[in-house]
């Protein structure tokens, strides 16, 4: 069956046709370093026109420093200059034809340039070359191996692409033209099991770190999928998690976690020590509603996040001392 004809079947079945307020340290186990972010300016609105956002989700950066967004409602990628916010141009939409998308939800771009895009109702994984013209469709609704349901925030490290679905708990491995490897993890709330993960990011070494959205944990596998370490637990304090969904590593191994539930971002060490958190609920600079995706410039380090139900993207510097 053609890819065309197996997104109209896809379709018909599911029925679808100042500073950011001190970023505070709490100085865990003996850690001096205190860390905090200056807010430097935000962008979007909200509306489905070119530049705005009716529900931004994840972040990737082109090889040139541009910024790629996500809008899982009115279905584009947008591109924007990163420095200001600035739109550039956009791909996907709805449609029947090839490049078309859903929802779009998870991004990610290879050492080419090529660009990866999951779509979270169809189960499709998009493939567009850097001009983000269309270049190959993989995956397909469904639990099978080498099918995806609910794909999330990907991750490429050596060559893989893994997919985080939320829909069947587990995360699938896919070669970057489309080949299906394997998968890791299962239903449960066992080390190495799953309930909803969100987001899946390479860390120092190529560790893997995953949110686990409904088990309130982040989890850590190496690059086969076997189970590391895990850290988190349901709450409100620091450490703890309602809803992790977003997340980033720097270029010092420091983990950023943004929470659904809490309405905050929390930044660990490697190790998942604590470090800093920041955020509430609202409007301002450094305030937020529904956070999702986060992500860290590779070259200027400046931290992207994910506002959704502020329809915008909020850009921080962080500051050590």
């Amino acid at each position: 069956m053609d890819t065309r004809s197996s997104r109209r079947q896809i379709l018909q079945t599911l029925g679808l046709a100042g500073a950011m307020a001190s970023l505070s340290s709490r100085p865990a186990r003996a850690r001096a370093e205190k860390l905090q972010f200056d807010h430097v300016f935000s962008f979007g609105s909200s509306g489905s026109g070119k530049g705005q956002f009716s529900y931004v989700e994840d972040f990737a950066f082109t090889l040139d420093g541009r910024i790629l967004v996500t809008d899982a409602a009115h279905s584009w990628v947008q591109a924007f200059e990163a420095s200001t916010g600035r739109f550039l141009t956009r791909f996907g939409g709805k449609g029947d034809d090839d490049e078309s998308l859903e929802k779009p939800e998870g991004i990610a771009v290879d050492p080419d340039g090529n660009v990866f895009v999951a779509d979270y109702n169809t189960g499709f994984i998009q493939k567009y070359d850097s001009e983000f013209r269309w270049v190959l469709t993989f995956g397909g609704y469904g639990a099978q191996p080498g099918q995806t349901i609910k794909p999330e925030f990907m991750g490429i490290h050596d060559g893989r692409l893994y997919v985080p679905e939320a829909g069947n708990h587990r995360v699938s491995v896919f070669d970057l033209n489309g080949q299906y490897l394997h998968t890791f993890g299962t239903f449960g709330s066992a080390s190495g099991c799953m309930d909803n993960p969100e987001a899946i990011k390479i860390g120092p070494q190529g560790s893997l770190y995953l949110t686990d959205l409904k088990n309130n944990r982040v989890q850590v596998f190496d690059r086969t999928g076997a189970f590391l370490q895990t850290w988190g637990a349901t709450g409100s304090d620091a450490g703890q998690f309602r809803s992790p969904a977003g997340l980033a590593i720097d270029a010092s191994g420091r983990v950023y976690v943004t929470e659904i539930g809490n309405d905050r971002v929390q930044v660990f060490d490697q190790h998942g020590q604590f470090l800093a958190q920041s955020g509430k609920r609202g409007t301002g600079s450094g305030e937020f509603a529904n956070l999702h995706g986060i992500a860290i410039h590779p070259q200027t380090g400046l931290i992207y996040v994910a506002d959704t139900g502020n329809n915008r993207v909020q850009v921080f510097r962080p500051i050590t001392s």
